[in-house]
């Protein structure tokens, strides 16, 4: 494929978690890493989580102390979330950390924090 594929989205109550999953395309460079990225109807997408092929990772302000970013040696990126907020509904997609690339965004995956 040629764009992350992103899955584990869905409908939950706040303080409840999820674990988000996201493929590589095809001929993906680590060297860029790896990123989670969101964005809410009418917005820009923000970067919520990064991580490099060695071991540095990066936290957005929302996302740091509750959010956990990982990747296995199939460069599967997971994205761990906890405490979940109504304020992290939003779609969520993959992409490098480093110049994201425009051909590279897939169709997200939902995720929806309400009561």
């Amino acid at each position: 494929q040629g764009q992350f594929a992103e899955s584990g989205g869905g409908w939950v109550q706040p303080g409840a978690s999820l674990r988000l999953s996201c493929a590589c395309p095809d001929h993906f460079d680590s060297v860029y890493g790896w990123a989670w990225y969101r964005g809410a109807p009418g917005n820009q997408r923000e970067l919520v989580a990064g991580i490099l092929s060695g071991t540095r990772t990066h936290y957005s302000d929302s996302a740091e102390g509750r959010f956990t970013i990982s990747r296995d040696s199939t460069n599967t990126v997971y994205l761990q979330m906890d405490d979940l907020k109504p304020e992290d509904t939003a779609i969520y997609f993959c992409n490098r950390l480093r110049s994201p690339r425009d051909d590279y965004w897939g169709q997200g995956t939902q995720v929806t924090v309400s009561s």
